[in-house]
């Protein structure tokens, strides 16, 4: 009968939404499970929890280098082996990161755990995008997307009550048992899926692209935690940007470029990926700032502080639903142009913070913040992808990826040198001198998350979401 094999298939793609969904909470869950665990990390390798944002940092910029070669490698060695792969080396890095006695150690670590959490998002969606057809896209990857909604839920709590009831070094540890598992049954369960043509990669492009994210991040990591002169500093910043200017001169001459330049024709990506850089910068940093500010000023135990994170990540998801019935009365304009300016005015609010300010209002203001930061996320993704169709759609998709978690790393040490020069700055403060710091901060990175605004001001006013039919 010809109705037979459905049911086989309907199985197998039900087995492989599993596998990519497990694979996406390990990623989402360690990209904030560590910022709570941070201070305890700290103390125990004898650094200043001010000092410890290159943890974050190594992370977030690894991922943002490897995802734009994830697709050319998915054609090159197919999903599954890729997938497993990726399982295995975010497994191994785990595995390092916890027997890491030094900074350093955990830096080098966590670079490696970022290498399989940049394959992991984007193999496992691309594996989804080629065994369902795009009618059953949409829900396939909204099935897959929970379980990355709920590691930001718990990360932090998570990762407070180990670090406050075991040690810092089994919020790593707690990866071996799912990674293994998660390899076993990629290996048993998931298809190889088609191939896609292999096309000639752009190692020239890739290599500029490359080197101006790492100069760049390093540039603003130098200030604070690595010690590096201003002189250097400079250097990196201008050799960061050259090499991203040379990269854009490189994809105009090549037949076929990492990120070909006809996508910045579309005015809306254009738009929402540099709306999406500098408006993230700011936000980025307040997952990294909130949990230390607890610990280090307010006299938080890690669990209390994870706790606190709990009103962000719930009220996020409740807004999620509302973005877009918004965004269809106001356009997109306006809604980016407003919620951008109350991100950061939100942002610059934890200036007020104090120990003595009430609980009640101090988890009203997280949730707040939570509520227009998911929005902010929500439009500034959409707006960037609604036009997008046709042959450049994946490459789009995958530079948003990497502007995304590029701006988690520049905002992480931005944050912490402007942290660190704050603290300097205030050393004649006393005991207070840390907290007067951390006021400041908030006020600098959210005042430039205001000025983004100005970005999405060049929207056109009519810009609503367009319904598709698949």
């Amino acid at each position: 009968m010809p109705d037979t094999p459905i049911p086989a298939n309907a199985a197998a793609n039900q087995r492989l939404l599993w596998l990519v969904a497990i694979g996406f909470f390990m990623q989402t869950l360690d990209a904030t499970i560590v910022n709570t665990a941070l201070p305890a990390m700290a103390a125990s390798l004898g650094e200043s929890p001010l000092h410890m944002q290159s943890v974050v940092v190594a992370y977030s910029l690894t991922m943002a280098m490897l995802i734009p070669a994830s697709g050319w490698m998915a054609d090159r060695f197919g999903t599954r082996r890729l997938f497993v792969t990726a399982i295995a080396v975010f497994t191994l890095g785990s595995l390092l990161c916890a027997a890491s006695h030094n900074v350093t150690l955990l830096v080098l670590s966590r670079i490696v755990q970022g290498v399989g959490g940049a394959l992991l998002l984007p193999v496992g969606r691309l594996a989804v995008l080629r065994a369902f057809p795009r009618e059953q896209f949409l829900k396939a990857m909204s099935f897959v997307a929970l379980p990355g909604l709920i590691g930001p839920l718990i990360g932090p709590t998570l990762g407070g009550w180990l670090v406050e009831y075991t040690t810092w070094h089994w919020i790593f540890l707690i990866n071996l048992p799912v990674g293994l598992l998660g390899g076993i049954a990629t290996l048993m369960l998931m298809p190889e899926g088609e191939r896609g043509v292999v096309r000639r990669f752009d190692i020239g492009g890739y290599l500029l692209l490359a080197f101006g994210m790492v100069a760049l991040s390093l540039s603003l990591d130098g200030l604070s935690e690595l010690g590096l002169g201003q002189a250097t500093v400079m250097v990196l910043l201008v050799f960061g940007l050259a090499s991203l200017v040379a990269y854009w001169l490189h994809a105009v001459k090549v037949p076929e470029p990492l990120f070909s330049p006809k996508l910045f024709s579309i005015h809306s990506l254009t738009i929402g990926l540099l709306g999406n850089l500098f408006a993230r910068i700011g936000s980025s940093c307040m997952p990294f700032l909130i949990p230390l500010l607890l610990q280090v000023s307010m006299g938080y135990t890690p669990s209390q502080a994870g706790m606190m994170m709990l009103p962000v990540a719930l009220a996020g998801m409740v807004t999620k639903t509302l973005t877009t019935r918004l965004i269809t009365w106001m356009g997109y304009r306006k809604v980016l142009v407003i919620n951008t300016a109350f991100v950061g005015l939100c942002m610059a609010s934890f200036a007020l913070s104090t120990p003595h300010q009430p609980l009640w209002l101090r988890l009203v203001q997280l949730a707040i913040f939570g509520a227009v930061n998911s929005m902010q996320f929500t439009a500034m993704n959409t707006v960037t992808l609604k036009d997008m169709d046709g042959p450049l759609a994946s490459s789009g998709n995958s530079l948003l990826s990497m502007v995304q978690m590029l701006a988690m790393s520049l905002g992480v040490a931005a944050a912490g040198a402007v942290l660190a020069g704050y603290n300097g700055y205030f050393a004649t403060a006393g005991a207070q001198k840390t907290l007067q710091a951390f006021h400041a901060t908030f006020v600098t990175m959210g005042l430039m998350t205001v000025a983004s605004a100005w970005i999405f001001w060049q929207l056109s006013p009519d810009v609503r979401p367009v319904s598709r039919t698949p």
